[in-house]
């Protein structure tokens, strides 16, 4: 009963829309600007820095906040991992906002921040390179998760840890399949680049 419930709030705490949230309050819906994605990278474009952090940082409390609270409530990793994972999965389909919401990225962060910090470290690292480096924050996005994989995978072998990292990792990138056509014809945007 109590794994259920944990898996029930991950999904729950997953889905308080924060970067719609906060965007509203500037007079701005995510839904209708920009990429029109309920999500921090769609904040950056139309609210500016400061609520593109806020809204990163929120939306990783969310996944971090699942994650303990799963933790306390039952014993063992699994339990955890699936309440992380339900989170994003929250995240991603909000029942507030009829399923609609973001890619899941900095929910799957904090999460795996608590669940294996030294490999979120990494990943978050590579993260910032990759933008660094492209000026995309979708390459940024889906390197981060596949590094988030990989290092789980190599560190710990085959665990309830490492397939969860594995599963987000899968979820990250089929929901940027649209970032990937824009980037094979050369249409994404870059950070900075005018909406």
């Amino acid at each position: 009963m109590e794994e259920l419930f944990a898996v029930t709030l991950g999904y729950l705490v997953g889905s308080v829309p924060c970067a719609f949230l906060l965007a509203r309050r500037r007079g701005i819906d995510l839904r209708r600007v920009g990429s029109g994605n309920i999500g921090a990278a769609n904040v950056l474009r139309t609210s500016g820095v400061a609520q593109a952090l806020g809204a990163v940082s929120l939306d990783a409390a969310k996944g971090a906040l699942a994650v303990l609270v799963a933790g306390r409530l039952t014993e063992g990793p699994a339990t955890p991992v699936a309440a992380g994972l339900t989170s994003v999965i929250g995240h991603i389909y909000p029942v507030w906002l009829r399923f609609r919401g973001g890619k899941g990225v900095a929910t799957a962060a904090g999460a795996f921040a608590v669940l294996a910090p030294i490999a979120a470290a990494l990943a978050a690292s590579v993260f910032v390179v990759a933008i660094w480096v492209t000026r995309y924050i979708s390459v940024g996005s889906m390197t981060a998760a596949v590094t988030l994989a990989v290092a789980t995978m190599a560190s710990e072998g085959l665990t309830p840890v490492s397939v969860g990292a594995l599963v987000a990792a899968l979820i990250i990138i089929e929901r940027h399949r649209a970032n990937l056509g824009r980037l094979a014809a050369g249409t994404e945007r870059r950070i900075g680049q005018r909406i």
